[in-house]
Formats: C-alpha cells, sequence, structure tokens
C-alpha cells in the first residue's frame, strides 16, 4: 500500500470508525468473557467459551479491515493506528490513539510512538 496524505488519513480514520468502536467494545466483552472462564471467574451474561470463540474470530476479522486499509495496527489496548505518510520529505506515521478526536498527530518512522508530536 502507499502513504496517506493527511486528508487521506483523516478520512480514512472516519471510514473506519464503526469498525474502530466495535472492536473497542468486542475487546472489551472478549476480556470479560475469558476472565469468566478462568477457575476464580464470575460468570457473565454474555456467555462462556463459544462466545469467546466468536469475539476472537471477529475481533480478528475487524483488525483485518484497518490493516487492509493501509493503516498500520499498532496497539490493541489502548488501539493505536500508523497512516504511513511522508511530511516534508520525511516518513512520517500519522497517529491516532484510543481516545483522540481525530487525527492531530504524528512521529517519525524511525522514533516510534516517544516520538510523538501534534502535526502542524
Amino acid at each position: 500500500m502507499g502513504l496517506f496524505t493527511v486528508p487521506e488519513a483523516r478520512a480514512e480514520l472516519e471510514q473506519l470508525r464503526p469498525c474502530i468502536e466495535e472492536l473497542i467494545t468486542l475487546r472489551a466483552d472478549a476480556a470479560e468473557l475469558a476472565a469468566s472462564l478462568t477457575p476464580e471467574g464470575a460468570a457473565t451474561a454474555l456467555g462462556g467459551l463459544p462466545e469467546l470463540k466468536a469475539a476472537q474470530a471477529r475481533l480478528d476479522e475487524l483488525m483485518s479491515t484497518i490493516q487492509g486499509t493501509g493503516a498500520e495496527l499498532k496497539g490493541f489496548a489502548p488501539l493505536l493506528i500508523d497512516f504511513p505518510a511522508d511530511l516534508d520529505g520525511i516518513p512520517v506515521l500519522l497517529c491516532w490513539l484510543e481516545g483522540d478526536e481525530g487525527l492531530t498527530w504524528y512521529h517519525r518512522a524511525d522514533l516510534g510512538f516517544a516520538g510523538r508530536r501534534p502535526l502542524p
């Protein structure tokens, strides 16, 4: 996949919002289901092992959907999505972190999240 412009990445993020929201909900459901299946786990109205397996399968589909856009799924909890881009000839990743309202951050590809800065 190619590089995103900032407007393209923002548009893609907006297209992915329903997928992201479902992923966040399913992630919590899967955690609750998994905890309920441990010896000390409390029962949950969400179900049991079959529901956990279904949630895990759907999570895989949702993560594949995100990655199929050319974005990079870098974190699962919290959700972290990077969009490869180029700013003034420098390879960067436009960076969205769960909780961010929009796509307003980037970091150089060689620095990672620690180098995160607001977009100019």
